[in-house]
């Protein structure tokens, strides 16, 4: 059941429109899954989970969830991340490029995050961030099992970073929260939650977040601005209002013909361009309620110059430990914390004071005269000297994800792998495979 008020207010905006609307709320509900380009080697099969295009995704697919891909392993390897098709939208729009600066502001779970990690390819410097402390420790989780290493996990308040990032971004994603409206169809929490008053709240609230971004940006840059509401008041009211505020942004007309244009005639005193703004209505395309704002700032400027985090001197069991077993690093330079080493992209500017949830790709701890791998890199490694892959309905594979040693001859740290994809380290004695998968992600055989 709607809201009263709610539903009120789309029958006066829609019209005639308000019937198919209202429609589509008893229609299934779609769900997507959205493939990690960052994960190579595969050579499994996903046609059981019946995937077929998103079309405003090259790497997103619907899904049949009657098949339940998040109980796959491959989930676990991070070949995938399941995500609501429309929730894809924003990272395509703001189109980041491999060895950018690129900052997403309201990071939690992950989804938008990890997809624009896809998009850089390993190259350039990518900061998630979320202020919500428990959001931000499954954001930092999200970024380990997809395998990316040039990703900084903050979680901090928009205001303190853009004290310390002015300048800084050639592009920035600002999911904001919001009333949820759009996610009335799959979340009773939306629904019950809501008020009359929440679109005016999450409002000003979105307005604080945008004009933090927007400090945050070098002059030339791109920010895409996005929420899962339908209310005028969060949407185009929000753009507005910035865009009069901050004359240095314009809205960034792009030609994408899957999604409904914005509607400046629902807002008082429309700024220009809002009709160049996107609505993806549940009722037109497969997929839930979002909106989403394309936004240049003036100018052609280089991104501001930060001092730099200095590098750490690499221990002698972490190189040992790289010439024992044939381990890969990224590129970048290293930082420690106490005995953790993580290998962070060579740019990484100072993030001292600042409250670092993961700080690249964690490598590992070093021990007592020996150096301990971290999950992380396992993850994200392709192939090591001493390596085995399990078909996906090996038993070997449901033993070892259940926290089970395994036969094996080899001897060593061992990287454990199902259809080509790297699980996580195991360590042999040339009879069995000592189990190293984290006890908190094990699985109940």
């Amino acid at each position: 059941m709607l809201p009263e008020g709610f539903a009120a207010r789309m029958r006066t905006l829609l019209g005639s429109e308000y019937d198919d609307f209202l429609a589509s709320f008893d229609r299934p509900l779609c769900t997507g899954l959205r493939k990690n380009p960052l994960k190579t080697g595969f050579t499994g099969d996903l046609t059981r989970f019946s995937l077929s295009p998103v079309p405003w995704c090259p790497t997103g697919f619907y899904d049949d969830a009657a098949s339940r891909p998040g109980l796959s392993p491959y989930h676990a390897a991070g070949l995938y991340y399941l995500q609501e098709p429309s929730a894809m939208a924003p990272a395509e729009l703001l189109d980041p490029q491999p060895g950018e600066r690129v900052l997403d502001l309201c990071a939690a779970p992950g989804g938008k995050s990890t997809q624009l990690a896809g998009k850089l390819r390993g190259q350039g410097l990518l900061v998630c961030n979320e202020i919500n402390a428990k959001r931000a420790k499954i954001l930092s989780g999200n970024i380990e099992r997809l395998g990316i290493a040039n990703a900084l996990v903050l979680n901090e308040h928009p205001k303190r970073l853009a004290e310390r990032f002015a300048g800084y971004f050639d592009k920035i994603l600002v999911d904001a929260p919001c009333s949820g409206e759009g996610m009335f169809r799959k979340e009773e929490a939306a629904v019950t939650d809501w008020t009359e008053d929440t679109n005016a709240i999450c409002a000003n609230r979105q307005l604080e977040i945008l004009s933090s971004a927007a400090a945050m940006l070098r002059p030339g840059g791109r920010l895409v601005y996005s929420t899962c509401t339908f209310s005028p008041v969060e949407n185009e009211g929000v753009i507005s209002d910035f865009l009069w505020k901050n004359p240095e942004f314009s809205v960034e007309k792009l030609d994408i013909p899957y999604f409904s244009p914005g509607r400046p005639d629902w807002v008082p005193d429309p700024a220009p361009g809002l009709e160049a703004t996107f609505r993806l209505w549940p009722h037109k395309l497969l997929g839930e309620g979002h909106y989403a704002a394309v936004l240049r700032r003036a100018g052609d400027e280089a991104p501001a110059a930060l001092p730099q985090e200095p590098a750490a001197k690499c221990p002698q069991e972490l190189t040992a430990f790289c010439a024992q077993t044939g381990a890969a690093l990224p590129e970048g330079k290293l930082l420690r914390f106490g005995d953790v080493c993580y290998l962070v992209p060579q740019a990484l500017p100072e993030i001292k004071g600042l409250r670092v949830l993961r700080a690249g790709l964690e490598l590992g701890a070093v021990l007592k005269n020996r150096f301990e791998p971290a999950h992380a890199w396992a993850l994200w490694l392709k192939t090591l000297e001493s390596s085995v892959s399990f078909a996906e309905a090996d038993p070997l594979l449901a033993r070892y994800l259940s926290g089970d040693v395994l036969p094996s001859e080899k001897r060593g740290w061992t990287l454990v792998q199902a259809d080509g994809l790297s699980l996580g380290w195991a360590k042999g004695d040339g009879n069995r495979l000592k189990n190293h998968y984290p006890k908190a992600l094990r699985r109940p055989v």
